[in-house]
């Protein structure tokens, strides 16, 4: 009979038994979980890679649709009207900004009040009054020195700004008569004037995508009341090769499948069929002046001869379309290509993929008198190359190659870290030279003067000598009321272009009117004994600062959920603002380490989530980590630098290069909270970019 062992030793042996079992238990269960996160895993990369190709499907479905419906989209659009160039007499209203406010004068009463605490006896009380009204006329008399400073100011001022205001009337009044008298020329059926009016509305009309070219040349037949047109059609690369893309599972690859020729030939004969119908529309529809009874299109395309290897034109298409005929045409209903063909009588290349050309129609140069030409290739060495659409690359050589012929050596910088100078140049001078930052900026509108102001830090924060911001287009009075008394030069369209000249360098502002006079520069508003600075523009500044000597790269995602709206959505050193300006960098003051400026309130209305997020700076470390990123903080801050509260953050990890810092959330009543964030990747930036959706390959 066997019998159950008993005493310490048995205590034990069932002891280890029992820890047996447990640890055997654990080890499962740990299995099981190490299973179940593998098939997570892999099931969330499989829904990751599936949802990308998708994606990338649907963009090209998109960019096909646009081409399928390039002309009943662009029948929709407005049609060009004289009225549209008229510019409006209404200027920026004078706008002194602090100038405006009277210096505060003092008060007896607030120095007797000062006094009245402490003064005991007749006699304390006597020499106190004295005293009182002895720092009153004090403050009286500076205050009242002020008053006339800033009165004498202002008036020189007001006089800056009706010089300029009478300056941008003369030329507002001069180019809406020149449009007035190229109507009376319209009415008269002049041809230079009917050349002139129509290729620019058929150049600047947008009913064509920007992606599509714009090449016209035309001539105009006064005594067959014709217009004759070369337009350049799309190459065939527009219409795309895939079809669509497909995740495979079993190699973890993307299989892209691509579009059959006969397909592709289709789509690219149907868009050079829209194409010609809505050049033939643009046309009619911006006859307001009733001199067309027909229009003569011919399409051709550049591109290489394959024969010679020369560039080439091939015409691909041709028409020419009498008014009654095509005004009975309703081009949102029709196929383009029967259209075209059939009810126009118009020729089609058969095969346009392999540039079988057809027989062209009248050409401009065949009308005889002018031809105008827009948007076409500059090769003659004596034409002005348009600042406007100049490669940005281009542009800053240009800016650089100036500032070397005005005497100074100049550089452009590097696209990347380049902490908003676009070109560094010194001038020898020994007495008003040295560094100077200088900034570039290819607008067509006002420059706003959040710009002018970054400019001023990145002087403060390079320790530059003076700082220029050269753009094509204008600055208001604002900008030149802040410049100021600064550092600062501002150098606008009209000017750079007078530079250029001067100096032997080529380039002009597109080819319609110069470009408005500047704003005169104000004189600076006088220190006042009260009141505070000038108010600026209604935006927040996050500082972030921490301990430990890790460089970090502080960066923000304008997102819908946790995915960014677009790559130029994603604000780091490479892109320091968002289309909008509603996110940007900005130079940081101690104690931040990094600084960035939101304005909440002018976020896209899509946007629910603004991301700020930490990596490491591999160039400055690329063996470090966010170990040494603790006592993490954000400091929010006014537009005026008052902090306004403090965000804590998490710590960083040991082995992770990326961290999301937090998010502000926007909530239905329209407030932002913030949502203090932590998770980190050890793949660096771009393992969280990936995740927010940013196309990092």
């Amino acid at each position: 009979m066997s019998r159950r062992s008993g005493g310490l030793i048995g205590d034990w042996a069932e002891a280890q038994r029992r820890m047996q079992q447990t640890q055997l238990i654990q080890h499962r269960e740990a299995e099981r979980r190490q299973r179940a996160y593998e098939r997570e895993a892999a099931r969330s990369h499989r829904q990751h890679r599936e949802s990308e190709a998708r994606r990338r499907t649907a963009e090209i479905d998109a960019e096909v649709a646009a081409l399928q419906g390039l002309l009943v989209t662009g029948c929709r659009a407005p049609a060009f009207r004289m009225g549209t160039l008229v510019r409006s007499e209404q200027l920026e209203p004078f706008s002194p900004g602090t100038l405006a406010q009277p210096v505060p004068m003092p008060r007896i009463e607030q120095f007797q009040h000062q006094s009245s605490g402490w003064t005991l006896g007749s006699a304390n009380r006597a020499q106190a009054e004295r005293d009182a009204h002895a720092r009153y006329t004090q403050a009286w008399q500076a205050a009242n020195a002020a008053e006339a400073q800033r009165q004498q100011q202002l008036a020189s001022y007001r006089q800056q700004y009706d010089q300029w205001a009478a300056q941008q009337l003369a030329g507002i009044r001069a180019h809406n008569d020149g449009l007035a008298g190229l109507a009376g020329a319209l009415r008269a059926g002049d041809s230079e004037a009917v050349v002139e009016y129509f290729s620019a509305a058929l150049y600047t009309s947008t009913a064509w995508p920007e992606a599509l070219p714009r090449q016209v040349a035309a001539a105009y037949d006064q005594a067959k009341r014709e217009l004759v047109l070369d337009w350049e059609l799309p190459g065939y690369a527009v219409v795309p090769e895939a079809r669509s893309v497909q995740y495979l599972p079993s190699t973890d690859q993307d299989k892209v499948k691509p579009r059959s020729v006969t397909e592709r030939r289709a789509l690219y004969r149907d868009l050079l069929a829209q194409s010609m119908l809505l050049v033939i529309r643009e046309m009619y529809a911006a006859d307001e002046f009733g001199v067309l009874d027909s229009v003569v299109v011919s399409g051709f395309v550049d591109c290489p001869d394959p024969a010679t290897g020369q560039e080439a034109q091939f015409v691909l298409a041709s028409v020419s379309a009498a008014r009654p005929a095509f005004a009975g045409l309703r081009l949102e209903q029709v196929s383009a290509v029967d259209c075209l063909v059939e009810g126009l009588r118009g020729q089609l290349s058969a095969r346009p993929d392999q540039l079988a050309a057809v027989r062209a129609g009248r050409r401009p140069d065949e009308v005889g008198g002018g031809v105008v030409s827009h948007g076409g290739h500059a090769d003659d060495d004596e034409d002005e190359p348009d600042l406007f659409v100049m490669d940005p690359i281009a542009f800053e050589n240009l800016v650089a190659e100036l500032f070397r012929a005005m005497g100074m050596e100049a550089v452009t910088t590097q696209r990347s870290g380049d902490g908003g100078v676009d070109i560094e140049a010194n001038d020898p001078s020994p007495i008003t030279g040295g560094r100077i930052v200088v900034q570039v900026k290819r607008y067509r509108n006002t420059v706003p003067p959040t710009a002018v102001r970054d400019l001023y830090g990145t002087v403060q924060d390079k320790g530059a000598n003076k700082g220029v911001l050269v753009t094509t287009s204008s600055f208001g009075p604002t900008s030149y009321t802040f410049s100021n008394g600064k550092p600062l030069e501002l150098v606008p369209g009209e000017k750079l272009v007078e530079l250029l000249h001067q100096y032997g360098l080529r380039g002009r502002l597109g080819g319609g009117p110069a470009a408005p006079a500047p704003a005169p520069a104000p004189a600076p508003a006088p220190a006042q004994p009260a009141g505070g600075p000038a108010p600026s523009d209604d935006h927040n500044v996050l500082g972030m600062t921490w301990s430990g000597r890790v460089a970090l790269d502080v960066c923000a995602l304008v997102c819908t959920g946790n995915r960014v709206l677009s790559e130029e959505h994603f604000v780091f050193f490479n892109n320091p603002r968002t289309p909008d300006g509603s996110v940007r960098a900005r130079t940081h003051a101690a104690p931040d380490k990094a600084a960035l400026e939101v304005s909440f309130e002018a976020l896209p209305r899509e946007a629910d989530r603004l991301v700020l997020v930490a990596a490491v700076d591999p160039e400055a470390d690329p063996h470090a980590d966010l170990a040494g990123f603790t006592d993490a903080r954000i400091r929010l801050l006014d537009a005026a630098g008052a902090e306004a509260g403090q965000l804590e953050v998490s710590d960083g990890r040991a082995g992770e290069t990326a961290l999301v810092l937090g998010s502000f959330r926007r909530r239905p009543n329209g407030d932002w909270d913030f949502v203090i964030g932590g998770k980190g990747y050890r793949g660096g930036l771009e393992d969280l970019l990936r995740e927010y959706g940013v196309d990092v390959a």
